[in-house]
């Protein structure tokens, strides 16, 4: 990771997102090789003595501390408890919008300001990464949207260099510089969002990764893949009225500006087309080609 950067941790539930988060932090020990941060060695350090600092995915804040107690707790541990503590309380709040809520009780807040005083309390001891276990996951969904964005500027008006888990591929896209994907405590992928998408390095991170239709067999030839190939293609790379796999459309679901069909080939297999709203109907018989397939070796991951 270069410095300042923002790197999502993407995977599904199992997958050792957090794992791997807690091994960053300390409070897991890896049976194998070493965590380096800013090229120091710190996989026999204590938590404390890392320099990171952890969001966690409910927050913890303590309802029988104020805002700027809970700020303040950061710091325990970390030397700078009695030295100047209330400007680091300060200081942080400022740094997440929160400037003068030193007094206010966290049950007061809102899901939104609460998030953003336990990232102040990560901020406040100068942390050199900051770990954040899905922030956003006791937002309301209305509410995601617009905090993706405010953690993101925040975290880059900072500085900061983070590392942040999330199941969801929306965030990691909105928030990542770069995503990781993890599959079964194996790192499948890192890349951007283009990457993954586009050029994925196998069919789980394809598969796990946008929408993608998977084919093999006839249907997977008549797209132009050999023998022993499996095709990758996504909805929007489709056609209707090219030649290629022939089929009826099953399902129509319209979305607005275009639609998603889903066409029974005559191979048995089941394809997703986007396109046009009246591009088809449901019955009709049609044929479909590809504007560009990815091909992987059959079996492959």
């Amino acid at each position: 990771m270069w410095r300042g950067e923002i790197l999502a941790l993407l995977g599904p539930s199992g997958s050792g997102k957090t794992t791997l988060l807690r091994l960053l932090a300390g409070f897991e020990r890896a049976a194998g090789g070493r965590v380096l941060i800013e090229s120091e060695d710190v996989t026999a350090l204590a938590p404390a003595r890392r320099r990171v600092g952890m969001v966690f995915q409910h927050y913890a804040l303590f309802p029988h501390l104020d805002v700027g107690g809970n700020v303040a707790f950061g710091l325990h541990g970390t030397g700078e408890e009695g030295r100047g503590t209330s400007g680091a309380v300060a200081q942080a709040l400022a740094l997440v919008d929160l400037a003068g809520f030193e007094r206010r009780k966290v049950q007061e807040l809102s899901g939104g300001q609460q998030q953003r005083v336990a990232l102040a309390r990560a901020l406040a001891p100068a942390p050199r990464v900051l770990l954040l276990d899905e922030p956003l996951s006791n937002l309301d969904p209305s509410l995601r949207e617009r905090t993706r964005r405010e953690l993101r500027q925040l975290i880059k008006r900072v500085g900061i260099t983070a590392v942040f888990v999330t199941h969801e591929q929306e965030e990691a896209f909105d928030l990542g510089d770069r995503i990781a994907v993890l599959n079964a405590g194996r790192l499948e992928q890192v890349g951007t969002a283009e990457d993954l998408y586009a050029r994925p390095a196998g069919l789980f991170v394809g598969t796990f990764v946008g929408r993608a239709n998977v084919l093999r067999g006839a249907a997977a030839r008549a797209l132009g893949a050999a023998e022993g190939e499996v095709v990758l293609v996504r909805p929007e790379q489709l056609r209707f009225g090219v030649p290629g796999l022939n089929g009826v459309v099953a399902e129509r679901r319209y979305t607005g500006a275009t639609a998603f069909f889903q066409v029974t080939t005559d191979p048995g297999e089941r394809v997703e087309v986007q396109a046009a709203p009246d591009a088809a109907r449901v019955g009709d018989r049609v044929s479909i080609g590809a504007a560009s397939v990815l091909r992987f070796a059959e079996g492959g991951q």
